[in-house]
């Protein structure tokens, strides 16, 4: 019996910030973009306290009564989210995802394969991914470079305040694959919960070091 397409593999990158930011993405083709968006917000662990829309095409789409609240009379006019689904796109389509305008964080969205999975998915989840993203409200790509020349130096006036600002850690090459994934699966329950801040790294502890060589 065919069966037909019921799933997307999605790539999401952060622009401007290298070595790259990255998510790999396997969503259900019928979901709309207010369900990517929520998506996108769970696989790099935003908090979603921002305005977002996506730019397709030089269009723009989000919530409708939100962008045009404060809008201009010669601002582009804004479609709704709801009214795009993932399967309406073609392969290799790219698009851009934008969250928070005040630190500007533009998302590349590439529409990588289209698939047809033996069990259609009731969830999304991220299948793979590199590096950490920068911590929320930090200053857009500007405010992050200063963030990481701050906790680089120890000796930095403002090192003792920034460490303690973003939660005590942050590795900007951290990315942990299977807490990507849960949060993924659960983007769209309506308890989610953020993290707030990057995990620290649990100890080592004495009986798993490794034997030093005789």
């Amino acid at each position: 019996m065919f069966k037909s397409i019921n799933a997307v593999q999605i790539h999401v990158s952060l622009d401007e910030i290298a070595p790259q930011v990255w998510r790999r993405l396997v969503v259900p083709a019928q979901w709309d973009l207010g369900q990517l968006h929520l998506v996108l917000q769970a696989a790099f662990n935003w908090w979603n306290y921002h305005l977002f829309e996506f730019r397709i095409g030089g269009l723009r789409y989000g919530d409708v009564e939100l962008l045009t609240e404060d809008a201009f009379d010669d601002d582009p006019r804004v479609f709704d989210i709801y009214d795009v689904r993932l399967c309406d796109f073609a392969q290799g389509s790219t698009f851009t995802y934008v969250y928070d305008f005040g630190d500007n964080w533009h998302h590349t969205v590439v529409v990588e394969e289209f698939l047809v999975l033996d069990t259609a998915p009731k969830q999304a989840t991220c299948v793979d991914g590199a590096r950490a993203r920068p911590p929320e409200d930090v200053g857009g790509v500007p405010g992050y470079e200063r963030f990481l020349e701050i906790i680089s130096d120890r000796d930095d006036p403002e090192y003792v305040e920034t460490f303690q600002w973003c939660g005590g850690y942050f590795d900007p090459a951290w990315f942990d694959l299977a807490l990507a994934d849960k949060d993924t699966r659960s983007a769209l329950r309506a308890d989610v919960k953020r993290r707030l801040h990057q995990p620290r790294p649990k100890p080592i502890s004495k009986s798993k070091k490794t034997p030093a060589k005789p």
